[in-house]
C-alpha cells in the first residue's frame, strides 16, 4: 500500500531561526558597535585580553550575520531539486560559526603564549572602561536573545557566544583591576588564555549539535519507543516499525513509520480517521507537525518481514 501522509503535508511555513530574525539583527548591531570601541581600546591600551574579547565579539557578529543570511535563504520555497526548500542553509551557517569560534580561540591562545616573553605595558584605564561597556553591551544582548534560544540553533549559538563574551568582559575587568592594584602586567595575557578556554566549550556544544542534525540524529529528548507506544494505542493499528525522525533545521522535525492496521479498519474512510489521529498524536506529543506514514495491512507487514529476513 503506498505512502498515505497526515493532512498537513507541508514543512512549517518558517523556521525557528526566521522567528527571531529582528532579535539577531538588533544583537548585531549593538556587536559590531561594541567591536569597533574595544579595538580602538586595545589598540590604545595594548591590552590583549580586550583584544581577545573584541576578536570573540567579532566572530560573534560574523555568526549572527551568517545566520541572519542564512535565515533569509531559508524562507526561499521547496523545488523538484531541493524537495525541502533551503532549510538546512541555518545548519551550514551554524556549522560555519562553530568553525570560526575555534579558529578564533586558537589565535588568542598562541598570541597570549608569545607574550609571556615579553612585558608588556597596559593602560588599565582604557581596558577598564571598555570591557565594562562590552560587558554592558553583552547583557543587553542576552535579554535580546533570551526566550529564541531554545528555539533555533542559531540563537542558542548567538546566545552561547554572547554569554562567553559577558564572561570574556568580566575576566578583562577583573585583570585590569589586578593590574592596577599590584602591577602585574601578565594578568592580562592570563585573562586573553582563560577567554579562549571559554570559547572553545561553548563551540564544541554547537558543533556536536550540528553534527546531530546533518547526521540526522533523533532529536533530544525525544524517545522513539515511546512514540511507537502511542501509535499502538490509537484504535485499530497493532503495530508499527521503521521509525524514524531527525530534523531538517532547528524548529523543522519530521517524522515517518510503517503502521500495521487492523483489517476491519482497512476501508478508506477508517484509514482516512486513522491518519487524522496519528497526525493529531504526534503534533499534540511530540510537537512533530510533518509526517509520513505507510499504512500497511498485517498480512503486508509479514510478507515484509520474511524478505527482510
Amino acid at each position: 500500500m503506498g505512502d498515505h501522509h497526515g493532512h498537513s503535508h507541508g514543512l512549517p511555513a518558517g523556521t525557528a531561526t526566521g522567528r527571531h530574525r529582528r532579535k539577531l539583527l538588533i544583537v548585531f548591531l549593538i556587536t559590531v558597535s561594541v567591536v569597533f570601541l574595544q579595538v580602538a581600546g586595545a589598540l590604545l591600551s595594548g591590552s590583549l585580553a580586550l583584544l581577545a574579547d573584541a576578536g570573540h565579539m567579532l566572530s560573534d557578529a560574523a555568526g549572527v550575520s551568517i545566520a541572519l543570511l542564512a535565515a533569509w535563504i531559508a524562507t526561499r520555497p521547496a523545488t523538484k531539486r531541493r524537495t525541502y526548500g533551503y532549510q538546512r542553509a541555518e545548519v551550514l551557517a551554524a556549522l560555519a560559526n562553530a568553525v570560526l569560534l575555534i579558529v578564533i580561540a586558537a589565535v588568542i591562545f598562541v598570541e597570549a603564549i608569545r607574550r609571556f616573553g615579553s612585558e608588556p605595558e597596559v593602560h588599565t584605564g582604557l581596558m577598564l572602561g571598555a570591557a565594562v561597556v562590552g560587558g554592558l553591551a553583552n547583557l543587553a544582548s542576552l535579554l535580546v536573545l533570551q526566550s529564541g534560544r531554545k528555539e533555533s540553533l542559531n540563537v542558542r549559538g548567538a546566545y552561547l557566544e554572547v554569554l562567553g563574551d559577558l564572561l570574556g568582559s568580566a575576566a578583562v575587568v577583573v585583570s585590569a583591576v589586578v593590574i592596577m592594584l599590584t602591577g602585574y602586567q601578565q594578568a592580562d595575557t592570563w585573562a586573553s588564555i582563560l577567554i579562549a578556554l571559554m570559547i572553545l566549550p561553548r563551540a564544541w556544544s554547537l558543533l556536536k549539535e550540528v553534527i546531530d542534525v546533518l547526521l540526522e540524529a533523533t532529536p533530544q529528548g525525544v524517545d522513539t519507543e515511546m512514540i511507537r507506544d502511542h501509535i499502538v494505542r490509537v484504535d485499530g493499528i497493532s503495530d508499527a516499525h521503521d521509525i524514524h525522525i531527525w530534523t531538517i533545521t532547528s524548529g523543522v522535525p519530521v517524522f515517518s513509520a510503517h503502521v500495521v492496521v487492523d483489517d476491519d479498519h482497512l476501508t478508506s474512510e477508517r484509514m482516512d480517521q486513522l491518519l487524522d489521529r496519528l497526525t493529531t498524536c504526534l503534533s499534540d506529543h511530540f510537537d512533530t507537525k510533518h509526517c509520513t506514514f505507510q499504512l500497511e495491512p498485517a498480512t503486508h507487514a509479514v510478507h515484509e518481514g520474511q524478505q527482510h529476513a
